[in-house]
């Protein structure tokens, strides 16, 4: 948000005791004109605009509040912004330019998702990811972590000694899962660093490995038990695959509308990349 939009609080929470209700008739639209500064027009459509880029807890003030502390905040840039003397500054124009670009960009993103997500896709997707899916292995396991070998070391010797599981994690593992026994509940293919997978895989059913070193530590792991998990019903994957969808059809667009442009990045080339810094130059 740009910085000129943040002291819209302190009028927002000066207009939070009883105000009246707003009438409104059949003839009100976004160019209905609420105010006017040294005769420019300030629409309702440029209000709505400026609730819209609020923070949320902003958005949640009653109607009224909000109504009269956006109405003053634009009164008020407005009247600031004719104060101004002299030429205004590339940084202004070149904002503005940025904006309107992002903007109309995701105007056209809008487009492109608003006709994506049917219920003909999401069932195509489910069907190419899950259809032929055979079951995969989930494996129930806990573990114990500490800083170094030797104490890894240490404590497979006293689990091969008859040491309980769960109480040595309680004691002794630094990992989240400590306090709960070491129990990692149940996970499958992925979920886990390759190092720790790859040692959970190799047990049997009630065995501890002997100490496994990942970037988080030392491990010595449990294996309780392994089950076989079915494919996800739709509606039990459905987020991901729409989110999926949307992010295929986006860079979908994306490609195309930029392989279809004349696009030329000679300008750029033998720039100085930390220029990006230099806002001096914009003066």
């Amino acid at each position: 948000m740009h910085k000129h939009l943040n002291f819209v609080a302190s009028a927002v929470l000066a207009a939070s005791f009883a105000l009246p209700a707003f009438a409104q008739d059949d003839t009100t639209s976004a160019d209905t004109v609420v105010a006017s500064v040294n005769g420019t027009d300030i629409t309702l459509g440029h209000m709505i605009i400026a609730r819209a880029t609020l923070p949320e807890q902003y958005q949640q003030l009653p109607d009224e509040v909000l109504f009269t502390g956006i109405l003053d905040q634009l009164i008020q840039q407005t009247a600031l912004s004719q104060s101004f003397e002299g030429d205004v500054p590339s940084r202004v124009d070149l904002s503005l330019e940025n904006e309107r670009r992002s903007l109309v960009a995701a105007e056209v993103i809008e487009g492109v998702l608003g006709e994506a997500i049917t219920e003909e896709a999401v069932t195509a997707a489910y069907e190419e990811q899950y259809a032929n899916a055979e079951p995969s292995e989930e494996y129930n396991a806990s573990h114990i972590l500490v800083e170094t070998e030797e104490e890894a070391k240490a404590i497979k010797a006293e689990l091969d000694d008859g040491g309980d599981f769960a109480a040595i994690a309680k004691e002794k593992s630094t990992g989240p899962s400590g306090p709960g026994g070491g129990s990692l509940g149940w996970f499958g293919a992925g979920a886990m660093v390759p190092a720790f997978e790859a040692a959970t895989v190799e047990l049997e059913p009630g065995t501890v490995s002997d100490p496994v070193q990942t970037q988080f530590g030392w491990h010595v792991i449990k294996l309780n038990e392994t089950r076989q998990a079915d494919a996800p019903t739709l509606e039990e994957v459905r987020a991901e695959l729409e989110a999926g969808i949307r992010q295929s059809v986006v860079q979908e667009k994306i490609d195309e509308v930029t392989a279809a442009a004349d696009v030329d990045r000679s300008g750029a080339e033998g720039i100085d990349k930390s220029l990006l810094k230099q806002l001096d130059l914009l003066d």
